[in-house]
């Protein structure tokens, strides 16, 4: 998951919150109000306190005041020079407090930065109203637009120029100022729920433990899982006990393992109950306000529901095109997850057992299965992938592909112990940028894993500003003197996010809003999920993937297991992931208001598709974190519309080689160099020479 860096676009100094006595902090001493004094100008995490936020938002709202009104009362003829460029680099003291504060929020929060981040909601959210519907400047927009084709501006300058004023068009800039008063209402509310949104399930994730202090209970659980168990205990304060949790690397290996049913029920209930549960952290209200409110701010807007607004911007579209790509893909993904649900059941019935199969049973009985059938068990994986070997296999296929190196740096300022940075340097040993990378979950950092950036890539006065990238994920910790042992899902997700920072790491444009990660939700997803291809290419495990004690690479025997079994499982993977696409358009392709209950109206989705009740959707309504708080909101369908995308992509290379490096230099120049600064079909084109053929898909996952 690629997530943006957020860096608002206007504000109004006025309406700043107020800051009380302990959070005053003189200019000198706020890290932000001073240049960097830094190696690559990082931020100086080192220095930087929570009391130092709030004063340095109000002084970079006032700053970035002044520059827009410097813009509004221009009296030269509006140019592409004094407004569009001159927007375009406005705020970046702006930029670069808020790039730091919600990059924190996400990855290393705590209750001040909480608060902080209730705080700023509506007020960043009135900033960019106050700046988008402001009239005079869209005037002085439009007045540059409408010469658009005479002013001699390059590609580029005409995608800026076009963006920019798309901007303003879709923030309401055309309404009326009643209008606009509705809109600000709305941006306003919406700020304050997706955040509380994000916040609930924090609390409700790090709320909840499995608490084991009897052997017997852990009878199938793998020796490592055990320890982290009671590893996590100790940490906790429950010595001689084990600790289970919500988190990805604790609570799924325990659903595939655990011979106790019960407590399989238990931990897998309270995983998809999280902010569901009526109390204080509970999701329900503030999701259906959500829609509700986007719903009526497309409507305002011109648009018949929130997603006709948001996939107008998109490769798909409109939402009729997605609902037809996910409706294709969902009939012989389901028939495949009935005839896995089957084999399931016969598992059961063999163990003399006569329940019926149900969510929590799935992964463990698929493991069972996946064993006989193959004779592949993942922790027989799991030695031959240390985070250290996967890490090094991502950076050693990215020099194959594009030349580029990875240097360890140790002088660097980081937001917590646990994160790694490193230099790229290009084939001419050029500075590219710098990759931090921060891999362990804790109590301070949402669930998941994603991209972001520090610093956007942009070139200044002719010279290119190297972009900072951070990739932050939650994989199983190591254990005692066992370094970190990820799964193969672990090990491709690490490919995955390292795909999108080379997106933001090789992009090479001029305006830092155009540059990286900065297209379409569709066309995002695509250079992250071609990099899972080589992560399971036998040539390429063959070079990293080597058993942490003895060094040894990764047998063939096991290699030709994994391959067989690549399509096992993929019935119910891609369901669950259709599922919860299609719950996400329901929410947001509606055209009135959601009145039914939450769990009622998910339930009704789920009905109206036939899914079965061994399987839920991915991510439940109350925990739908991708579209409720981070931005994927009638775009979650982007991961399937880009495998399109990459397994097509993949083919090109399987075609030439796997690092066939014409290929993979077409890739760099028409794909990650070119970030937002063209039409994402005709950037495919220019790299694959065609469109996209869905075939590959099919054959990977086996739905053919």
């Amino acid at each position: 998951m690629s997530k943006k860096s957020f860096i608002p676009f206007l504000v109004v100094a006025s309406i700043f919150v107020g800051c009380n006595n302990e959070e005053k902090s003189k200019d000198s001493d706020n890290p932000f109000l001073t240049a960097y004094d830094t190696p690559f100008n990082v931020p100086p995490f080192d220095k930087i306190k929570d009391e130092h936020f709030r004063p340095a938002f109000q002084e970079a709202l006032k700053q970035h005041n002044l520059e827009i009104d410097s813009i509004i009362n221009n009296t030269e003829e509006p140019s592409f020079a004094n407004t569009i460029v001159a927007l375009e680099n406005a705020g970046a003291l702006l930029g670069n407090v808020s790039t730091v504060f919600y990059n924190l929020n996400s990855a290393n929060t705590n209750d001040t930065i909480q608060s902080i981040a209730k705080d700023m909601a509506p007020l960043i959210s009135a900033h960019s109203d106050e700046i988008q519907l402001n009239a005079k400047l869209f005037e002085k927009v439009k007045a540059v637009y409408a010469k658009k084709d005479v002013l001699g501006l390059d590609a580029e300058d005409k995608k800026l120029l076009e963006e920019t004023y798309k901007g303003f068009v879709r923030a309401g800039a055309n309404l009326s100022d009643a209008d606009k008063d509705k809109l600000k209402q709305i941006n306003a509310d919406l700020s304050v729920l997706t955040t509380q949104f994000g916040q609930n399930l924090l609390a409700e994730t790090n709320a909840y433990e499995l608490v084991i202090d009897k052997k017997e209970d852990l009878a199938g659980l793998p020796e490592g899982l055990v320890a982290a168990a009671a590893e996590t205990a100790k940490a906790k304060g429950k010595d001689g006990k084990w600790v289970f949790t919500l988190s990805n690397p604790s609570v799924m290996p325990f659903l595939q393992y655990a011979d106790s049913r019960a407590l399989r029920q238990e931990i897998w209930n309270a995983y998809q109950l999280r902010a569901n549960n009526g109390n204080d952290n509970d999701n329900k209200a503030d999701l259906v306000k959500i829609a509700n409110l986007r719903l009526e701010k497309a409507k305002l807007l011109g648009y018949t529901s929130h997603a006709a607004y948001v996939l107008e911007e998109s490769m798909a579209g409109n939402p009729g095109n997605v609902y037809i790509l996910l409706n294709k893909l969902w009939g012989p993904a389901l028939a495949k997850a009935k005839v896995e649900a089957a084999d399931i059941q016969k598992e059961i019935e063999a163990a003399k057992d006569t329940f019926r199969v149900a969510p929590y049973d799935w992964r463990y009985y698929a493991e069972k299965i996946r064993v006989k059938r193959f004779a592949l068990n993942e922790e027989e994986i799991k030695p031959y992938f240390s985070l250290s070997s996967v890490r090094e296999g991502a950076f050693s296929t990215a020099t194959q592909l594009y030349g580029i190196t990875f240097v360890a740096l140790n002088n660097v300022p980081t937001y917590h112990e646990e994160v790694e940075v490193y230099e790229v340097k290009d084939k001419d040993g050029s500075h590219l940028g710098l990759l931090y990378a921060d891999f362990f979950p804790r109590d301070s950092k949402r669930g998941g894993a994603w991209m972001t950036s520090y610093r956007s890539q942009q070139t200044k006065d002719g010279k290119r500003v190297a972009p900072v990238i951070s990739i932050v994920c939650n994989f199983t910790k190591p254990v005692g003197d066992q370094p970190a042992l990820l799964t193969f899902d672990e090990a491709t997700t690490l490919f995955h996010e390292f795909g999108h920072a080379l997106h933001g790491l090789l992009s090479n444009v001029k305006y830092k809003s155009l540059a990286g990660t900065s297209v379409p939700r569709d066309f995002v997803e695509l250079p992250s999920q071609v990099m899972e291809n080589w992560a399971a290419d036998p040539e390429v495990l063959k070079t990293y993937a080597k058993h942490y004690k003895t060094g040894e690479a990764i047998p063939d025997s096991l290699i030709a297991k994994m391959e067989k079994a690549g399509t096992f499982d993929q019935g119910f993977a891609t369901t669950e992931y259709l599922a919860a696409s299609l719950l996400d358009m329901d929410y947001h392709a509606a055209t009135s208001p959601i009145s039914a209950d939450v769990n009622a109206f998910e339930k009704g989705a789920m009905a109206k598709i036939g899914l079965i009740d061994a399987i839920i959707p991915r991510y439940r309504s109350t925990y739908f974190q991708h579209i409720f708080s981070g931005g994927y909101s009638a775009g979650y369908y982007a991961y399937i519309w880009s495998a399109v995308l990459d397994t097509d992509a993949f083919a090109a290379f399987k075609e030439k080689g796997l690092f066939d490096q014409a290929t993979a230099e077409s890739f760099r120049k028409n794909i990650l160099e070119k970030g937002g600064t063209g039409d994402p079909a005709e950037l495919y084109r220019a790299f694959r020479g065609k469109d996209p053929d869905p075939i590959h898909l099919m054959k990977k996952r086996g739905l053919n």
